[in-house]
């Protein structure tokens, strides 16, 4: 075990870089978390340490309560919220938290962003949703998370007056779906400034998605008969 939370700590660390190569967060805001595999556990970023200090030994392991477990470390004040979101959606391996800012834009107006884009179709399957607001520190925002992307294609959700949560079957992926979901948003909010951006038909965002989600990218290698 002690072998895949250093894996964990290595990877959850290196993501955090991503979310600085993309701009999605200013100063020390925003984190990654990753799930343990086969265990009640999750590896964090600590609270309000910069991104340039961060390394897989500060990196801190939580149960999913949210109580520290390993690292000399505060965990992220949103330790609570990704905890909830591990112990209600068992197929969620990486949660990943910014406040990157066309994205944090239509949460600020606590509007959902309409599926105009074929990208968007193929990443989130439809509009991305808002949840509710919620205060910071416990697990109310994870509540609003669970129960506005439960049973809803997207891995995103704009958190009303806060900013941007993204879910993934692992960290990787839930930080492809807080950078997607960013350029998703810049592009509406250009779209819209120019005008009415044109509709999707239904079927068609269905088939886009079923095309990326089954279709899209190189095949793994044959199984042996």
């Amino acid at each position: 075990m002690s072998e895949i939370v250093r894996k964990l700590r290595e990877q959850v660390a290196g993501l955090h870089s991503e979310l600085t190569r993309y701009g999605l967060v200013a100063w020390t805001a925003g984190n990654v978390s990753a799930r343990v595999p086969g265990e009640n556990l999750m590896v964090i970023k600590p609270s309000g340490v910069s991104y340039d200090d961060l390394s897989p030994a500060n990196m801190i392991v939580c149960d999913l309560n949210g109580t520290v477990v390993e690292g000399d470390l505060s965990p992220s004040s949103d330790t609570a919220a990704h905890a909830y979101v591990y112990r209600a959606m068992p197929e969620v391996g990486g949660v990943v938290h910014t406040h990157s800012t066309y994205a944090t834009a239509w949460a600020a107006r606590g509007e959902s962003i309409p599926c105009h884009l074929t990208a968007q179709a193929d990443e989130f399957g439809g509009e991305i949703p808002v949840g509710p607001f919620a205060l910071i520190g416990g697990d109310d925002i994870g509540k609003g998370i669970v129960a506005t992307l439960s049973g809803h294609r997207s891995p995103a959700v704009l958190m009303r007056n806060h900013g941007v949560f993204t879910i993934g079957k692992d960290a990787k992926a839930a930080v492809k779906a807080a950078v997607m979901c960013e350029d998703v948003a810049r592009t509406a909010h250009l779209a819209r400034s120019l005008g009415q951006p044109l509709p999707m038909a239904a079927a068609d965002v269905d088939a886009l998605y079923h095309r990326y989600q089954n279709v899209y990218g190189q095949a793994g290698p044959p199984v042996a008969p």
